[in-house]
């Protein structure tokens, strides 16, 4: 048995308890959780914004230590140090054939097997394919990699989604140039990442956007040069701080109808507007023919950064051990699995960066 965090149906609340999980089969991997992030992917599934099957174990962005190993595995052991990643390609479809590891349409098949039961029978399956809101997990081969040298455990939870997605986002969907100017909307988990991705790229003016004036310290630390309060003229702030043009390229992490609307009118002529926050179906974003021809600007969809994990983890190492990328900076609240609906709540209110549920347990 081991405690838990669970969905027990779409719209209702997380549940805290213990859950019966099975050794591993073949090709699969036990884990015990060091720490997992609280993404704003985990409200989603809450609220039937992402729809998976339910009831499940949610949390998809976490490290730990392998506990045990199934018949058949070979690229971890245990004692090892793993980072989860929630979105496997599977090598076979037509987005990993393209190398679009990131668009495979059979990333997420894991989500709708059994992973464990609860106390009276009730069967979970694992949210996004890893149920990292638990003291432990069991997954499949291809869902871990391992943690790289000169990362901590803990903090290395967070590469496996919201650093992976905001340094993706700046790195291999805008693609920002040196010197150029870029602005973030939304400071949490991801836009903390995709500032320090601008800073690292070389950008110039860094401008992040936020609805609370309080994250403009946290905003600077991660290498913002401009913070501005979200309103009505954003737009127009930030074209006035891009010497009248607007940036280069925007980086959209809220995944709403406006903000998506605001990205788009805050960069120049030409400009490149990167869309990674989630939104829903009633989201609705709307272009004249007019403005699309004369403004040239892209506008662009970006999943999971369009990262390739395998490719992408070694590079981020690097920059931690250069000191060039700070996880630990982006963590506002460090909490237990009890905490993860206060955790919702603060990101619904729009408050601090990424929490991290830590299990003091974990080796």
């Amino acid at each position: 048995m081991v405690r838990a965090a669970f969905l027990p149906a779409t719209g209702s609340a997380l549940t805290t308890g213990e859950i019966v999980l099975p050794d591993p089969g073949p090709g699969q991997v036990r884990i015990r959780l060091a720490a997992a992030g609280v993404c704003h992917s985990d409200l989603s599934l809450t609220d039937g914004t992402m729809a998976v099957p339910v009831p499940a174990v949610l949390g998809h962005e976490g490290a730990g230590t392998v506990v045990s190993v199934g018949e058949g595995v070979t690229s971890v052991a245990p004692g090892d140090g793993v980072v989860l990643n929630w979105a496997p390609s599977c090598g076979d479809c037509a987005a990993c054939g393209r190398g679009e590891v990131w668009l495979c349409r059979n990333a997420l098949a894991g989500a709708a097997r059994a992973h464990a039961h609860t106390s009276d029978g009730t069967v979970l399956h694992p949210g996004l394919n890893v149920a990292a809101f638990a003291e432990e997990t069991v997954v499949e081969e291809n869902c871990v990699l391992p943690v790289p040298d000169g990362v901590p455990l803990t903090e290395a939870a967070l590469l496996g989604c919201a650093v992976l997605t905001g340094y993706g986002a700046v790195h291999h969907n805008a693609r920002v140039r040196q010197g150029e100017s870029v602005v973030v909307l939304g400071v949490g988990g991801v836009g903390l990442a995709a500032l320090q991705a601008a800073r690292i790229a070389g950008a110039g003016t860094v401008i992040a956007v936020d609805v609370s004036e309080a994250k403009r310290e946290l905003a600077h630390r991660a290498g913002a040069t401009e913070f501005v309060v979200a309103s009505d003229t954003t737009a127009k702030e930030i074209r006035a701080l891009t010497g009248g043009e607007g940036a280069d390229v925007a980086i959209e992490c809220v995944g709403r109808a406006a903000t998506i609307r605001t990205a788009w009118e805050s960069t120049r002529r030409g400009g490149r507007a990167t869309v990674v926050g989630i939104g829903g179906t009633d989201q609705q974003v709307t272009f004249n023919a007019l403005e699309l021809f004369h403004w040239g600007r892209t506008l662009s969809g970006c999943v999971y950064g369009d990262s390739d994990p395998a490719r992408d983890l070694p590079v981020l190492a690097e920059h931690i051990r250069a000191g060039r990328l700070d996880l630990a900076s982006m963590v506002t609240d460090r909490i237990g699995l009890d905490d993860i609906p206060a955790a919702f709540e603060r990101m619904i209110a729009g408050r601090g960066g990424r929490a991290l549920v830590e299990f003091p347990q974990a080796g």
